[in-house]
């Protein structure tokens, strides 16, 4: 679930989920993919004693110890600038729950990693359904998650992973949810 309204008509409730783009992702792929960049053109700079930087004078480092120093933090932070925007082009953890009454099924679904697991669908029939649970922990690390409890399985998370939701949003969604399935509202 996210900020996104919830599609609801009265035999289907769909809830998109927001994945890894978010505005916090592409800012901090941004300023990864600067300074990475940045890093590593100073330490190149230092190494063929040519200035690559518009801005500063790289040429007054020495390679050894300096350049190599900024070499080696050019390639990490322009490696992890490329795993960010990996993360956001292919949305890994974006999805949707989808509740169909008429067909009397539970479908959720998010992106993954390329590979074995590249998408994740969980389908479940409706009449599993046991429960709706809040849980809201405050703290250092907040973590306020929405489950579906379904017949022989795990717990099920319904919402983004990161920014916490409001815990008012966060009650209204599950409150919602618990009232369209059937089941009764737990953790508050």
């Amino acid at each position: 679930m996210s900020t996104t309204t919830s599609t609801v008509n009265s035999t289907v409730l769909s809830q998109p989920v927001l994945g890894s783009r978010r505005f916090s992702n592409y800012f901090w792929a941004v300023v990864v993919s600067i300074g990475g960049v940045g890093f590593l053109l100073a330490g190149l700079s230092s190494y063929f004693h040519t200035n690559l930087l518009p801005v500063g004078n790289p040429l007054e480092l020495t390679f050894y110890p300096q350049g190599i120093a900024m070499t080696f933090y050019g390639v990490a932070g322009t490696l992890l600038a490329t795993y960010l925007w990996v993360a956001i082009l292919l949305d890994i953890g974006g999805g949707y729950n989808k509740f169909d009454r008429e067909a009397g099924e539970i479908t959720i679904f998010r992106n993954g990693f390329p590979g074995k697991n590249r998408r994740i669908e969980l389908k479940s029939n409706m009449a599993d359904a046991q429960a709706v649970r809040v849980d809201i922990k405050d703290g250092l690390s907040p973590r306020r998650t929405l489950y579906v409890r379904i017949k022989g399985r795990r717990e099920i998370p319904l919402t983004r992973v990161g920014e916490p939701i409001s815990i008012t949003e966060l009650e209204t969604q599950g409150a919602n949810l618990a009232q369209f399935l059937g089941v009764p509202l737990e953790g508050l």
